[in-house]
Parts: structure tokens; sequence; C-alpha cells
């Protein structure tokens, strides 16, 4: 079985007064980040589930007369992207299984590490599989529980104990919306609360300002939530030991406007930036951000430098985000289109770049070739997040060992074949202090190396296929 690597936004939400999918469309479209390739929505009516979903972004897969023909009290939504050979209609989000207890939907984000081993066992037991996510393999295993169980939240509790790696889930029954995350907590789940009564759950709190709704609390590493008729109800399942919320939230992926788990996101970029400024200083005329991500950092480097800050690259908001492109050749064509160098700006000056990652090495290459052809007299490019070395289980879209630059070249080396005129990375011990209100420890083994959970299996697979 091939390893998926997925990161994606999930929504729930429980309405007294209806009108569900309608306010899970607008939570997505703010979730719109953490995936573009497909999205999806199932509603609840009189405990009968319907669903619609399908390739593409999600005000092109919805609009306001397919939102009227779903009417419920309860819905789950999904953005996702995947890997290369993964995007096809049936992995999208959320999957609906009908099977002898009723009808249960399922929106998950994150990569669970046992899924070779649960799904032999389930494929003993006769089931037959329609897509390559891992979230079939944890709607199955629901299903497959809730036949012994008493109900639908007990069931999701028994699946919460098997499964290992990252799993933040919603599962809606014909009565009961369920949020459960696992005891590492590698990605965010919340929940909040509307004016009306309506309870929600979402990635991130930024779905919440979309529809207006109250953050409440995080879903704790190892709870499961249950909302039945608006009542809340709450088990602390598996004991969290060392939290390992991932890193690259605050790197990359949730919206600045986020806070995830106690953090505001913005002000964890900035701290990159002020640390990177303090860490590797340098002489130079103007600091520019690379859209999105790196902006944040870019003010906290301005900030502590005393280097005027300034708007170095005009983005194309109608283009996807690179790094969550699923082929090489997408991501490049992608970059062309999505950025374009503020020549007013950067001609003549001595440039410090500021972005969050290098993965590849060819993005780099080509945003620095921008300044560059823009008439920036030096390009140093400063990143917020130490080197890549290592691939991810958990759900981050980490490439093999051989595809990350860092593994092969040296920073010296890096910075020549990026065309940059110096490089340096934000070192691990400075990374660790960015989020100093987060109430999780975090996972950095695509920085280390050493992962939370046991995945030597993972890592044995990908060198066989050298």
């Amino acid at each position: 079985m091939s390893i998926l690597k997925e990161e994606c936004g999930v929504f729930g939400i429980w309405d007294p007064d209806g009108y569900c999918a309608n306010t899970t469309c607008n939570a997505l479209v703010a979730l719109q980040h953490r995936g573009q390739e497909g999205c999806g929505i199932a509603v609840n009516k009189d405990r009968e589930i319907s669903y619609y979903k399908d390739v593409g972004l999600v005000n092109e897969v919805f609009d306001r007369e397919i939102l009227d023909k779903y009417p419920g009290n309860m819905a789950v939504g999904h953005v996702r992207y995947s890997t290369a050979g993964g995007s096809a209609r049936e992995n999208v989000q959320p999957l609906v299984l009908r099977y002898i207890k009723g009808t249960i939907a399922i929106a998950h984000n994150g990569n669970i590490t046992n899924t070779e081993e649960l799904k032999t066992g389930l494929e003993y037991n006769g089931a037959i599989f329609q897509t390559t996510a891992d979230s079939e393999i944890i709607a199955y295993q629901i299903a497959r529980e809730r036949i012994h169980s008493r109900s639908i939240e007990e069931a999701v509790k028994k699946t919460m104990h098997r499964l290992k790696g990252a799993c933040s889930i919603l599962v809606m029954s014909p009565q009961k919306l369920i949020a459960a995350r696992d005891p590492w907590g590698f990605r965010p789940l919340c929940m909040g609360k509307m004016e009306n009564g309506a309870i929600v759950f979402a990635s991130e709190t930024t779905a919440f300002d979309a529809i207006g709704a109250e953050f409440i609390r995080d879903i704790e590493p190892g709870e499961v939530v249950t909302v039945f008729k608006g009542k809340i109800e709450s088990e602390q399942v598996i004991e969290p030991g060392k939290t390992s919320l991932c890193i690259f939230e605050h790197i990359y992926f949730a919206r600045p406007d986020s806070i995830v788990d106690g953090q505001a996101v913005h002000e964890a970029r900035k701290m990159a930036g002020r640390f990177l400024a303090k860490q590797s200083p340098v002489e130079a005329d103007i600091v520019i951000g690379v859209p999105d991500s790196g902006l944040s950092a870019a003010q906290g480097y301005s900030d502590e430098s005393g280097i005027p800050l300034k708007m170095g690259f005009i983005k194309n908001k109608y283009i996807a985000r690179t790094f969550i492109s699923p082929e090489q050749q997408l991501r490049q064509n992608a970059v062309k289109m999505k950025l374009n160098a503020l020549k007013s700006e950067v001609s003549g000056k001595r440039v410090i770049m500021i972005d969050d990652s290098i993965v590849r090495g060819t993005t780099s290459a080509h945003i620095v070739s921008l300044l560059r052809e823009a008439g920036a007299k030096e390009v140093h490019v400063r990143i917020s997040s130490p080197p890549f070395k290592w691939p991810c289980f958990f759900g981050t879209d980490v490439p093999t060992r051989d595809e990350l630059i860092a593994n092969h070249y040296d920073v010296s080396e890096t910075s020549k074949y990026i065309g940059a005129d110096s490089l340096d990375y934000l070192s691990l011990e400075n990374l660790l202090k960015i989020a100093p209100h987060s109430t999780r420890d975090f996972c950095c083994a695509c920085f280390t190396g050493h992962y939370p959970v046991d995945v030597s299996h993972l890592l044995a697979k990908l060198d066989g296929k050298k």
C-alpha cells in the first residue's frame, strides 16, 4: 500500500435552525488554504445523510442551487489535497458509509501509520475498499466496532485505541456529531458555538471567524466529544503522553489569523523572523516576504533588524499553494503564474528574502531568479524553519529523503543552487521557541528524524523503493 501524505481541513456543525450546508460551505472557504484539490459536504436531515463532493475549489464545486438541495441540522465538510495519483473524485471527503447499523459520514485530517495492519484485518473480514485513502479504513473500523457497541461514540472511542499516527476526525451518524483527536495531537481541532446555540468544530479558528462563531476550546489530544441534540459530552479516552503538534502548522499550514492550541500563528511566525534576524544578520536595504506564509516572518525580521519591510512580490490570488500541489511539474508551473517581483521596490536593492522552507529547492531557485530579473542587486535568503531532512508520515507532504535538497547539499551549496548571495535556516533551538503560548509540545521529525510514533516499517518501505 502506498504511503498517503495529506494535509486537509475539516468542519462540522450541529445547528438547531438548520441551514448547515451554507454555513459549512462558508467555513470551508476559510479553510481552503489547507487543500485545493477537492471538497465535499455531507448533511443530515431527519436521520438521512446525503452528500455532494467533487474535485475543485469550494466555490467551484458549490453554488447556491446545489447548497439549497441539502437542508439539514447537522453537517460535516472537508477540503483535501493529495499526492500524485490520489486526487480522484472517490477519494474526496467526507466519506459516507452505509452499513448494518445505518449510515455514517467521516471527515479526517492526518495520516495513520498502521494502515496496512488495519486494512489487512478488515479485508480478511470481507471489507472491499473503494478508495486509496486511509480515512476509509477509519470509517470501516468504526462501523465494525459499532456492531458490538452500545452507541456510535463508543465505537469511535474503541477505534481511537486502535489507530496510530495523526487523526483529527469528525464523525456524523443519523443522530450525533462526534469530534476526536489522536493522543499525540498531531493535527489541530477546535470547538466553537454560534449565537443560536449551534455547536461547531473546525481544523482552525479562522473557520469560526468566517461564520460568526465563538471559539470555546481546543479538542484535547486523546479526547472524544459527542454532540446529541445540542448536549455536549466529553471523555478523555486516551491519556496523552508527550504531545506532538506538527510544528509546520505554525510555520506554513495554518492561516496567520488562526490560533492553534493557544498560540497565535501570526505571532509565532513573527517570532521566527526575529530569531532569524538575531541568528543570521546581513547588511541589506530591504526585507521582503514570500507570500503568504513568509510575510509574518519578514515582519519579525524587519522589526528586529530595523531594515525596512517592503512588498517585494505581487501574488496572483487565484493560484493554489505550490507546496501542496501534488506533482513537481504542477508546482513549477504554479510558481510561474503565482508570483511576480515588484521591480519598483527591489531594483538596485540588496534584498533579504524571507520564506518558510526549502524542500526540493526548485521553487526557491525560481523565486530568487524573479528577483534577479527585477534588478535586485543582492538576494540573501533566510528560511524560518530548519532544513528538511526526513519524510513525514503524519499528514504533511514532505517527500522521500532522496528528494530533499538538504540531504544532498550543505547550506553553502544550497545557496549556490538557488542562486542566492547567502542562505541561512532558523536553528532547531530557536524554532522550538517561536510558540511560547502553545499548550502543546511539537513534532519536528521532518527536521530531526525523531518520530513520536514508531515508523520504522514505513521508513524501511521507502528505502526498499530506492
